[in-house]
């Protein structure tokens, strides 16, 4: 692969683990501590669609 190619996966790739949230068993630890996760709180904060 080219220089590119490889920064556009490894964004790809950080990109994923960002969205997972620390992964399934993270956000329902959240959960059973009566806590949002950090994407829940900034959803309840903003108005719909202020960010995109």
């Amino acid at each position: 692969m080219g220089v590119v190619a490889d920064k556009l996966k490894d964004f790809q790739d950080r990109e994923t683990k960002i969205k997972a949230m620390g992964g399934e068993k993270a956000v329902a630890t959240q959960h059973e501590r009566g806590k949002m996760t950090a994407r829940e709180r900034l959803e309840y904060f903003f108005d719909p669609g202020s960010f995109r």
